[in-house]
């Protein structure tokens, strides 16, 4: 497959064709056109075409895409072939609501450990997960092979454990503490701001009822 560079609305809407994808085989669908896609994702069926054409198409004209063929192979554009393992900092609410979403492991993410300050917490399980001390989190970065790690920790901490998980080998951080991370171009930063999802939320509604007022 040729090259190219994929834009980031496009790559964001992969996971949502392969969830959609998912469903239609729990239903027993073997195939389906770009229109009845369409219909069930909102997304126009020349956006879709458009998107998986940067990928190689997949379809046949007359005949659609082979549910489960699509399903695999945008499976493995997304990396969910192989698997990835991950670490919690912060075993809190957050941290602990985290580590018992069972889907991580039907997506390839294993969980190998949640780390903390709390004493507490230290030898607690999750779903068979240990939770340890943050003294113990380079040893440990040291002898497994940890790709991924997730912050759940207050703003305050999480720069500066964030330059800790880099300088040890972690390249790609999931971001759920308030404050943005500027670390090496190297490193994967996906941040999760809850609190601007809420206010984008808020917005849309209050839009919403201004329109229903004119």
């Amino acid at each position: 497959m040729e090259h190219r560079k994929i834009s980031r609305a496009v790559i964001s809407r992969l996971p949502r064709y392969h969830r959609y994808l998912g469903d239609l085989l729990e239903e027993g669908v073997e195939r389906i056109s770009s229109n009845d896609l369409s219909k069930k994702m909102h997304v126009t069926a020349s956006q879709i075409r458009q998107d998986l054409n940067n990928f190689g198409g997949f379809g046949q004209q007359g005949y659609g895409y082979n549910v489960k063929y699509l399903y695999t192979e945008i499976g493995k554009i997304l990396g969910l072939d192989k698997t990835h393992n991950f670490i919690i900092i912060g075993a809190g609410n957050l941290g602990q609501a985290l580590a018992n979403y069972a889907s991580f492991e039907r997506s390839g993410f294993i969980l190998k450990s949640l780390f903390d300050v709390n004493p507490r917490l230290e030898g607690m399980s999750i779903r068979s997960v240990q939770v340890r001390m943050m003294d113990e989190l380079v040893d440990f970065l040291a002898n497994n092979d940890i790709e991924i790690a997730a912050l759940t920790i207050p703003k305050t901490k999480a720069v500066e454990v964030a330059d800790i998980l880099v300088a040890n080998g972690i390249k790609a951080i999931w971001n759920f503490a308030h404050t943005d991370l500027t670390l090496p171009k190297d490193v994967v930063v996906e941040s999760v701001h809850l609190s601007d999802s809420l206010m984008q939320l808020s917005y849309n509604i209050s839009r919403r009822k201004e329109s229903r007022k004119k």
